[in-house]
């Protein structure tokens, strides 16, 4: 297993600990370059790209080191987190219920305490383009403390339990119009638009044939789309009236072309660098080449 992390890792993290050390006294200090109030969704482009689990084809998913890496290459504007809790409460960034796909250890996340979650190490994939250390997955509040700010972050809540701390630790660091709060459950988005929170709806290619999504128009701020459903039925998510409709989990120029021919406004993806060095098709192009 490889130790070590690439250089820019390095550089960045050197970067954020002179932030920290450079920061105001008290409460929860925004990164100087803020300004007088952090960065929010408003500043977006008008297509925005998503660092799906920071760019899990490219970088460790959900590693402090990987979304350092997204946030330093610039090729995507959001970072996507995934968050789950643990026995005591705490919200952290990892994605399966399980410790065994992506960890040296064995178990369920939800059994662990604050304190024993200090012994997991991430196990870097072997196929991951540069070398990548072994360490501690982060807990959702040093992912807002070190990025809250500078970026727009897109944390889903695995765990529904988690949703009231995670309301309460982005709140407590004005990051309100910062942070999308995601879930696959209609119920709970409603439930986080109460909560002040912007909120993101995923839905899957299946759920999408028999959705009417519409009816959430009133509480939903972003649709996450599946980029494996039917023309139709990306066509009806983008005519719902919800103000972003954003496709996932894009991995090629071809899945992006279509999704942005469909009317989608938003690319959420595994490979942002990739994307990166193949720009978009026109519109009228990637009309033509989908035969239309």
């Amino acid at each position: 297993m490889v130790t070590s992390i690439v250089a820019t890792g390095l550089a960045a993290v050197a970067s954020v600990v002179s932030l920290t050390l450079a920061g105001h006294g008290g409460g929860h200090p925004g990164p100087l370059e803020w300004g007088g109030a952090p960065l929010t969704v408003d500043s977006l482009p008008r297509v925005p790209y998503v660092a799906h689990r920071g760019g899990a084809r490219e970088v460790p998913e959900n590693s402090m080191s990987g979304l350092m890496a997204a946030y330093r290459r610039g090729t995507a504007q959001v970072l996507d987190v995934d968050t789950r809790v643990l026995r005591d409460g705490t919200p952290v960034a990892f994605h399966d219920a399980s410790l065994n796909r992506t960890t040296f250890l064995g178990g369920e996340v939800r059994l662990l305490d604050a304190r024993e979650w200090r012994g997991v190490r991430l196990r870097p994939r072997d196929r991951l383009p540069g070398s990548w250390r072994a360490e501690r997955p982060p807990t959702v509040a040093e992912v807002l403390d070190r990025f809250g700010g500078r970026i727009v972050l897109m944390l889903e809540a695995k765990d529904p339990r988690g949703v009231d701390r995670l309301a309460a630790l982005i709140r407590s660091r004005g990051l309100t119009r910062s942070v999308f709060v995601n879930t696959n459950d209609p119920e709970v988005a409603r439930r986080v638009h109460g909560l002040g929170l912007l909120t993101q709806l995923w839905r899957s290619a299946r759920q999408l044939r028999t959705d009417r999504p519409e009816r959430w128009r009133p509480y939903v701020d972003l649709l996450d789309v599946d980029i494996r459903a039917r023309d139709a039925d990306l066509r009806r998510a983008v005519r719902s009236g919800i103000p972003r409709v954003w496709a996932h989990t894009v991995v090629t120029p071809a899945q992006r072309d279509r999704a942005l021919a469909l009317g989608c406004d938003g690319i959420i993806t595994d490979a942002p660098g990739r994307l990166a060095r193949h720009p978009a098709r026109t519109p009228g192009a990637v009309s033509a080449a989908l035969g239309r």
